[in-house]
């Protein structure tokens, strides 16, 4: 890579500055809200709905609550991810935050929902630092991961409103 462009990238990785990505997205479903989050909540449910998730299954008993615990297998860049989360946060139809237990990097990953109108607004918010795993530029990364997950609730509205 030449330009302005590559020099910001080889300073960026030289010098050390990548910084934690924090990616927020929302988006609108025809579906009420209870169905959204109860879709959202069960992550055994992303391989339907996330690009590049292999598999997604709890390792704890239901019901799901703070400390119920789910291992996934995703494919990212070309790279296996296996990644075990802990739900650390839970309101029953609202909202649910998971953090990585056990991953090649930390991520976290909050959920809620909120009425609007006939249907339900759904949000995300997805921060980790994959700087350990992948060797490309905080920049670049933030830009990919950003199209994954955008791409991701496109799908899922497309599923839940069928």
């Amino acid at each position: 890579m030449e330009g302005i462009a590559g020099y910001f990238l080889k300073r960026v990785c030289r010098r050390g500055e990548n910084k934690m990505i924090k990616i927020e997205v929302n988006n609108y479903i025809e579906r009420p809200p209870h169905e959204v989050f109860r879709y959202i909540a069960n992550f055994e449910n992303n391989p339907k709905w996330q690009g590049g998730m292999v598999k997604a299954k709890f390792t704890t008993p239901g019901p799901i609550e703070i400390g119920s615990t789910y291992e996934q297998t995703a494919k990212f860049l070309g790279k296996r991810i296996i990644t075990t989360f802990k739900v650390t946060e839970f309101m029953e139809d609202q909202k649910i935050k998971i953090e990585s237990i056990s991953s090649s990097f930390p991520i976290q990953v909050t959920r809620y929902v909120e009425p609007s109108s006939s249907g339900t607004r759904v949000f995300a918010i997805v921060q980790g630092d994959a700087r350990r795993f992948f060797r490309i530029s905080e920049p670049l990364l933030k830009l990919m991961v950003s199209s994954s997950v955008k791409s991701d609730y496109r799908k899922l509205k497309k599923q839940l409103e069928g």
